[in-house]
This record gives structure tokens, C-alpha cells and sequence, in this order.
């Protein structure tokens, strides 16, 4: 399972970061393992491990807009906000290809993106989460009605995060992520609730998303419909 960790934030600054678009939207804190096997992100994973600190070693995952691809696109093909993630462990197999781990470490909103290499690169703006004091009291209601979603989810559908028995956190920030990742959603609604301007922002969206869909669970037995029909998590 993957599962959210502490989450490190930094002062957003203009940086250049290496893309990996994906099907899937990843948030800061969820450890996410992945396959890589096309030369460029190979050749990617391979400039990353020659840095020798780890935390360096970030580039940026960005979900794809559905029926839209990137070499034909642009930045039209892809959301605005994204997460990078840092590499953490990786795998070499004999073959070249990589069994890779990261760790969703901050959000970024991309400024514009450069195509013109195998390898798409951004100029982004990394995002800090604007918190007060008023997110604890919320925190505090979508804490209440996420239990009650898991309740009513309970057994219909695995969740992508590893939850099961465990307290949820105090901090507002790492729980509006963890339920960001733990809801069963379609991207276009995770994407929402991942580019939400601050926590308190966050938590308002999920509190009325697990509202809506702990009702409509309930009065009709069934999961929320993802995204059927959509390619694959990963371009690689």
C-alpha cells in the first residue's frame, strides 16, 4: 500500500523540474512506487542517483488531461498543479530498466514546459499550503466525515492508502492530503482538491465531496464511478 508520510515544505521559488506525466494525481506525503523502462525517464533515474543528496533528487509527477497527450498538446495536456517527488530508493535491473520509490515531497504549478527534447522539462513555481487557526475546527469535521465515508465504503473498494487501523493525523495539512489520496475519486475531482490555493481551502472541498458521496453510497450501494475507459497510470 502507499501510504502518507510527513510532509516537508519549502518558500515556492521558480525552479526547472523534469516531468513525468501520469494518469494518476500524486500529493506530498504518499510514497508511490514506480516501473520505469522508456530510455528517457531511465536516463532520468540515472542523473538523479549521481546526485549525492537525497533530497535533490526530485523531479515532478503531473497528471495528464483525459484524451490528451503531451507531445501533441503541451502544456494543454497537462493540469497546472502537479507534486514532486524525490527518489528514494532504486532498483536496477539487468536489463536497464529501474524499480524505483518516491516520496511526494511538495506541490508545484507549472509556468510553461519545454517539449523539445525526449525528456519534457517546466518551469514551475513550487506552493506553500497558507494555513490558520481556523483549519483545526475543520480538520476536525472532515476527520468525523471521513470516518463515516470509510464506514459506508467499507468492503466495496480497496483504498490507495493504508489506513485501516490507524489513527488519522492532528496536522490539517497531512490529514486534507491523506484524504485527498484516500478518497475514491475521478482525477478531475483529486486534482481539485490537490490545487486548492490552502488547507483550509482543501478541507472545506473535501468535507462537502465526502458529504456527497457518503449520501450517494449510502442511497444506492455503489462506489463513486472513477475513471473507466481512461489509458493506463503511466506514459513510461
Amino acid at each position: 500500500m502507499r501510504r502518507i508520510t510527513a510532509l516537508p515544505y519549502a518558500a515556492g521559488v521558480p525552479s526547472p523540474l523534469p516531468l513525468f506525466p501520469l494518469n494518476t494525481v500524486l500529493v506530498p506525503g504518499l510514497v508511490l512506487p514506480l516501473h520505469i523502462f522508456e530510455p528517457r525517464y531511465r536516463e532520468l533515474i540515472e542523473t538523479l542517483l549521481e546526485r549525492p543528496d537525497e533530497d535533490s533528487r526530485e523531479f515532478g509527477i503531473v497528471a495528464v488531461r483525459h484524451g490528451r497527450d503531451v507531445e501533441r498538446d503541451g502544456l494543454e495536456a497537462l493540469f497546472p498543479v502537479g507534486t514532486a517527488t524525490i527518489l528514494r530508493q532504486a532498483e536496477r535491473l539487468d536489463d536497464g530498466r529501474f524499480d524505483i520509490v518516491t516520496t511526494g515531497s511538495r506541490r508545484f504549478r507549472i509556468v510553461e514546459i519545454d517539449t523539445s527534447e525526449p525528456l519534457v522539462r517546466a518551469q514551475v513555481d513550487f506552493l506553500a499550503d497558507a494555513t490558520e487557526p481556523a483549519d483545526e475546527a475543520l480538520a476536525l469535521q472532515v476527520t468525523i466525515a471521513f470516518r463515516h465515508y470509510r464506514e459506508a465504503l467499507s468492503g466495496q473498494v480497496e483504498s490507495e492508502v493504508d489506513i485501516e487501523g490507524e489513527d488519522l493525523p492532528d496536522d490539517p495539512t497531512v490529514l486534507s492530503y491523506l484524504v485527498t489520496a484516500a478518497m475514491v475519486l475521478p482525477t478531475d475531482q483529486r486534482q481539485h482538491l490537490l490545487a486548492a490555493p490552502s488547507t483550509g481551502e482543501r478541507l472545506r472541498r473535501a468535507r462537502r465531496l465526502l458529504g456527497t458521496e457518503t449520501a450517494l453510497i449510502s442511497a444506492l450501494s455503489a462506489v463513486p464511478a472513477i475513471d473507466f475507459g481512461e489509458p493506463p497510470t503511466s506514459p513510461n
